[in-house]
């Protein structure tokens, strides 16, 4: 593939980019500290077309392909990476209803997604069943032309704020093929949401359980046919993975951008940090794994464009190396600012608070070793 970024995507990077520094940094601590969703500045990355991103343009999408999206997604990070992670998961929704759903639901729901005037959320994870997806226990009972939903979603993003939520359940036996995807309205009764969680991290966020008791949900709602949720599930997360590392960049080279500044300034033993070579070198460390984050991440995602057979292992491969080396140089990144970085006020250690769930959702960065593992090993 071609590394250099084409006009419109230097454009759409533009974009994104004045849209993170100047709607998202300037604000970004503040959401934190007071745990504020802000849904007013999401409907204004909505307008912009940052709702939809590679939803198809017949339903009011952007029509972009993953690799737009990745650099996308990066300069959102800029800003504030928890705001860029709730947009890529709300695009990851948007993109399953648009690739699965019937042109009812297409219709229905994606131009309102569009716009994030309408907010969506992923449910998988249950408390029993994280990394071991396809033993969900959530279930879903058919009744005439209903289904009746029961069970708990854990850890769900954007929960009691979002208006639908993509659930999965189980409609059959055990295991991966007994899960179907449903649509499922905030309205709906026998819904509940749990307390906002207290995190680490991701604080402009919220966190909370997804509380389903005999909930009904009608058959009409069934996102693809009964028994494919799981497969839909997945796929969904191969984007999901490749849009939360490209979080991960984002907020990585943001930390390196301040770190260069603060060290140009700040004098130790008469003379500026950036003319000592030993820091120098620690500066090289951290661009070079910057870059070679960001060209892992271009080829994953243009195996995914490309619908590649290897996309799955790929995408596994830039999850797992871009968290977790862009929260190393996140990391290294506050001891750069000494004292400071500590502080707050210098918002590298939300940066690394923000980064480290990276390495936990999308699926944990030890199920990415194992995805590849088996790669690996099937080719050998």
């Amino acid at each position: 593939m071609d590394f250099t970024p084409s006009e419109d995507q230097l454009a759409f990077r533009e974009m994104a980019e004045g849209f993170a520094l100047n709607e998202l940094r300037p604000n970004a601590i503040e959401w934190d500290e007071a745990k504020h969703f802000p849904t007013d500045v999401l409907a204004q990355a909505g307008a912009l077309g940052l709702g939809a991103i590679y939803t198809r343009d017949d339903v009011d999408g952007s029509g972009l392909g993953r690799v737009d999206s990745v650099m996308i997604f990066e300069a959102l990070a800029k800003g504030c990476p928890t705001i860029a992670a709730y947009i890529s998961i709300h695009n990851m929704c948007c993109w399953m209803i648009d690739t699965y759903g019937t042109e009812e639901q297409r219709a229905a729901w994606c131009p309102k997604l569009a716009t994030m005037e309408t907010l969506a959320s992923y449910c998988l994870t249950e408390p029993g069943a994280g990394s071991d997806a396809s033993a969900l226990s959530t279930r879903a009972v058919k009744d005439g032309d209903d289904y009746l939903l029961t069970g708990q979603k854990q850890f769900i993003s954007g929960a009691g704020a979002s208006d639908v939520y993509i659930v999965m359940a189980r409609t059959g036996d055990a295991g991966p093929g007994g899960i179907s995807a449903f649509l499922v309205e905030k309205d709906t009764p026998g819904l509940s949401f749990g307390a906002n969680e207290r995190k680490m991290g991701w604080n402009a966020q919220p966190t909370r359980t997804v509380n389903m008791d005999n909930m009904r949900v009608p058959a009409a709602n069934m996102l693809g046919a009964e028994g494919k949720g799981f497969n839909i599930a997945m796929s969904g997360l191969n984007g999901g993975r490749i849009n939360i590392a490209a979080c991960s960049l984002g907020g990585a080279q943001a930390a390196l951008d301040a770190t260069v500044a603060y060290m140009r300034d700040r004098k130790a033993f008469g003379k500026a940090l950036i003319a000592m070579p030993t820091l120098q070198f620690r500066l090289a460390e951290m661009a070079t794994k910057v870059e070679v984050a960001r060209t892992i991440l271009w080829r994953a995602a243009s195996s995914l464009d490309a619908k590649a057979a290897e996309a799955t292992t790929l995408c596994a491969m830039a999850k797992q190396f871009v968290t977790d080396e862009c929260f190393n140089v996140a990391n290294d990144a506050l001891q750069l600012h000494g004292g400071y970085g500590y502080l707050s006020e210098y918002g590298i250690e939300k940066i690394v608070r923000d980064l480290r769930v990276h390495q936990i959702l999308e699926g944990t960065n030890e199920i990415m070793r194992l995805i590849v593992s088996r790669s690996v090993i099937a080719e050998s």
